[in-house]
């Protein structure tokens, strides 16, 4: 099929070839269905596709199965005689099997190379999302970020930002007349939760080298698109850092990339596997820029394919936007699952064939209700397809033949050891090093200053008497010093320091992450 992806067989014969054209990939697409149906195979086929056309694609692997997309298929395989046959009787003619350009990613960095980015570009949207937090204390760490956008305190890691919020609840009353109230109580949760991202191994999240867009968007040698799979087995025990790294993966294609309109195929794939994550307890103003984002980043080449058991787990504005969709088995065990497989099949386009309730009911493993736009960018009507088999292998790879992939990837080593310039951690440090330093000079001067009168006044036979303003000035400066305190040398040194940065204005963007080359 020119200018399509073949996805499978429709019609009562299966011979009726069902494709998602590519000039309209960019419209987004749902793939659904209750566990055990299929879905993986589906995500598995339309990588490998879009790979061929040319189209770099990033993915999740949930499971950890999905690795098996970097080596071909063999017909030692236990399904090989079910996949020729189902090749056959869907008219794939030119069915083989073959391998495709991957590479490996990990938040960990064990299995795939480390994908970072830094406090500052996430931003406090995604970054309160991701730890939980109230208004109240999202309203907090916004004020942490403003300082550090406009004194040039670069936040990188997660001890940056541990440091600034230190410095903020230690400045809190005057930090409160500028930006509104500051509450020790809420930097104080906010540590916590920082805490537990920590201990659930987000830390390595953030960090320099951070994550060039260009490394995901690439093609071989050969001209296919890469494929990049996240491995994401280990990072579904922590499911809200997968979803908020996603979504921010997700603004920063958003950010970062150029508008192209419509082009005749997308710059770049990506598919979010357990989509419902991302929109468990998300509040309003969060669906609504994701929504937002989904309805505009298809000008910028980007299709973006949510993968789900239910298609009720998607907000309806966001569903109303999915033109390409493969609908596996629902399974409708209780009222609210009837009601929901209704709500599914009423959002296609009939076929007078038969019903899509029954058949959304009906449809076995390896089979799938599908719906693609087709001229003009209009819903097709929807039919009953045969999902054509993977040529990739199904099932994951050894760990010997991902690390010899991993060795050899285009960007071996780019990623592997971690950076730590300095930033706010290292320059409030410093700072509060040079108040110690300067209060304890302040101590020994008040010292000297005290020997010296008392010597006088011993040498003069009487004891000093008078007013404070009648001492000496070097005897008031050092009582003041000593009255100021630590802390207040601190804030001084600070504020000081902080008048001779740039106040550069940093832009952000729409979920608040860093907009960066402008």
């Amino acid at each position: 099929m020119d200018g399509s992806i073949f996805v499978g067989g429709g019609g009562e014969d299966y011979a009726t070839k069902q494709g998602l054209l590519l000039k309209y990939a960019n419209r987004h697409g749902l793939i659904a269905g209750a566990t055990g149906t299929g879905k993986t195979v589906t995500l598995q086929i339309l990588a490998e596709s879009f790979a061929a056309q040319g189209v770099p694609v990033f993915l999740s692997d949930v499971k950890g199965d999905l690795s098996g997309l970097a080596k071909a298929g063999s017909a030692g395989f236990k399904l090989h005689e079910a996949f020729t046959s189902r090749a056959q009787k869907i008219g794939f003619e030119e069915y083989a099997y073959g391998a495709f350009p991957v590479t490996f990613w990990d938040l960990y960095g064990e299995q795939g190379h480390p994908i970072r980015t830094t406090v500052t570009e996430m931003g406090p949207l995604l970054l309160s999302r991701l730890l939980e937090l109230t208004a109240a204390q999202e309203g907090v760490l916004n004020i942490a970020f403003r300082v550090s956008d406009e004194q040039g305190l670069p936040l990188l890691d997660l001890k940056d930002l541990q440091a600034l919020l230190v410095w903020v609840g230690e400045n809190a009353k005057e930090l409160s007349l500028r930006y509104g109230n500051v509450s020790t109580s809420s930097v104080g949760a906010i540590q916590r939760a920082l805490l537990v991202l920590e201990n659930q191994g987000g830390y390595k999240l953030f960090g320099e080298p951070a994550l060039e867009l260009a490394d995901i968007i690439r093609t071989d040698i050969d001209g296919r698109g890469r494929i990049s799979i996240l491995a994401a087995d280990k990072l579904m025990g922590a499911p809200r850092l997968y979803a908020t790294f996603l979504l921010w993966l997700l603004s920063e294609l958003f950010e970062e990339l150029p508008e192209v309109g419509d082009p005749d195929k997308p710059k770049l794939v990506f598919f979010f596997d357990e989509a419902h994550l991302l929109f468990d307890d998300a509040p309003k103003a969060l669906v609504d820029k994701v929504e937002q984002v989904a309805r505009l980043i298809r000008s910028k080449g980007v299709g973006v394919y949510f993968i789900t058991q239910n298609p009720a787990d998607v907000p309806e504005d966001i569903l109303g936007q999915l033109g390409n969709r493969v609908q596996h088995a629902l399974r409708a065990f209780t009222a609210k699952d009837r009601k929901e497989l209704r709500q599914a099949a009423e959002t296609y386009r009939d076929n007078p064939r038969f019903s899509t309730e029954d058949a959304i009911r009906e449809v076995g493993v390896g089979e799938a209700v599908t719906s693609f736009l087709e001229a003009k960018g209009a819903p097709g009507i929807v039919e009953r397809t045969l999902i054509r088999p993977p040529s990739s292998q199904l099932g994951p790879i050894d760990a010997g033949e991902r690390k010899a992939l991993i060795d050899a990837s285009p960007i071996a080593g780019k990623y592997e050891t971690l950076q730590d310039r300095e930033s706010a951690y290292e320059v409030l440090t410093k700072r509060a090093a040079d108040a110690a330093k300067e209060a304890e000079e302040a101590e020994r001067r008040e010292a000297e200053a005290g020997e010296t009168l008392t010597l006088r006044e011993f040498n003069t036979g009487r004891r000093y008497t008078g007013t404070e303003d009648d001492r000496p000035a070097s005897r008031r400066r050092s009582r003041k010093s000593s009255d100021e305190g630590f802390g207040e040398a601190v804030l001084n040194v600070v504020v000081k320091e902080l008048k001779g940065t740039t106040g550069k204005r940093i832009v952000r963007g729409i979920f608040g992450s860093l907009f960066k080359g402008r």
